[in-house]
C-alpha cells in the first residue's frame, strides 16, 4: 500500500452503495431529460420525432450507458482513494473533463440545433449529478486511519522523532502553588511554570 493509502480507511460498502444509487440517479436523469425535451419542449432527442415521449429503445440504452458511466466513475474514485495523494481533486478533474466531452459531443452529430442543445444539456446535468453525488459519497466513506499508538520513552520523547511528547508525568507536581479558582491569589507571585 502506498504512503497515502496508509493514512485513510475506506468504507467500501458505503462507497459502492452510494455508487449504485448514483447510477440509478444517472439513468433516471436521462429518462427525465428525454421526457422533458420530447414531451414538454417538443424537441426530438435520442430518437426520431415520431417516437413517443420517451423515445425508442435507444433511450433505454442511453440511460443504461449513463448508469454504467456512474459505476465506472465509482471504480475510478475507489482507485484514487486507495492510491492518489489528493483523490477528490483528481476525481473532479477527470470526471469534469469527461462531462465536458459528453456535453459537447452532440454538436458533432448531424441533428437539428435544438436537438443538439437539448442532448448536450441532458449530458451536462447527468455528469454534474455524478460528480456531485460521488464527491459527497467519497468524502463520507473515508476516515483517517488511527494507526498504531505511539509510546513515549521515559525522557518524554517520541521514538523515531526526537520530539518531546509535551505531556508531564502524572506523579510530577506543578511548581506553582495553586489553591483553586480565584483563591489564594498573590498579585506579586511569579506565575511562570518552571521548566527543566
Amino acid at each position: 500500500m502506498s504512503e497515502y493509502g496508509n493514512d485513510r480507511r475506506i468504507n467500501v460498502t458505503r462507497l459502492w452503495s452510494g455508487g449504485l444509487a448514483t447510477a440509478v440517479v444517472a439513468g433516471l436523469l436521462i429518462l427525465v431529460g428525454t421526457l422533458v425535451a420530447r414531451g414538454v419542449l417538443q424537441i426530438p432527442v435520442l430518437a426520431p420525432e415520431e417516437a413517443g415521449y420517451f423515445g425508442d429503445a435507444g433511450t433505454g440504452v442511453y440511460a443504461a450507458m449513463a448508469a454504467a458511466a456512474a459505476l465506472i466513475a465509482t471504480a475510478l474514485l475507489h482507485l484514487l482513494l486507495l492510491s492518489a495523494p489528493r483523490p477528490m481533486t483528481f476525481f473532479g478533474w477527470i470526471v469534469g473533463l469527461a462531462t465536458i466531452v459528453a456535453a459537447v459531443s452532440p454538436f458533432t452529430q448531424s441533428a437539428s440545433l435544438a436537438s443538439q442543445i437539448a442532448t448536450g444539456v441532458i449530458n451536462a446535468v447527468t455528469g454534474i449529478a455524478i460528480i456531485s453525488l460521488l464527491t459527497s459519497v467519497g468524502g463520507s466513506s473515508v476516515r483517517p486511519n488511527r494507526g498504531t499508538r505511539r509510546t513515549h520513552r521515559e525522557d518524554g520523547t517520541v521514538p523515531g522523532t526526537g520530539y518531546s511528547s509535551g505531556y508531564r508525568d502524572a506523579t510530577e507536581r506543578p511548581t506553582r502553588p495553586y489553591g483553586g479558582r480565584h483563591r489564594d491569589h498573590e498579585p506579586d507571585a511569579d506565575t511562570r511554570i518552571e521548566r527543566d
